[in-house]
């Protein structure tokens, strides 16, 4: 699934597949030995690329208040994506 076509789904949709990003990015971190195969994107760059835009797809007064932007750019530090 691309991209845009998540972002066609509602924000139910929406807000449980972050929430999924956010678990792999836990999971991928710990006990997963940093092995893109347990990340739903199936690599790092895409996996923060859909989590980035899915947040973005959200208006001020609709984000997560359970994941930030913030935090997002950091699980990217983790995982290698942007540099520290």
């Amino acid at each position: 699934m691309t991209v845009e076509e998540v972002l066609q789904h509602d924000s139910r949709f929406r807000y449980m597949l972050l929430g999924r990003l956010q678990s792999d990015c836990e999971y991928y971190l710990g006990y997963g030995n940093r092995s893109p195969r347990c990340l739903w994107a199936g690599n790092e760059a895409e996996h923060i690329e859909y989590m980035t835009k899915i947040h973005d797809s959200f208006g001020e007064d609709a984000k997560p208040e359970w994941l930030t932007m913030e935090q997002i750019k950091e699980y990217s530090r983790e995982m290698g994506v942007t540099e520290k």
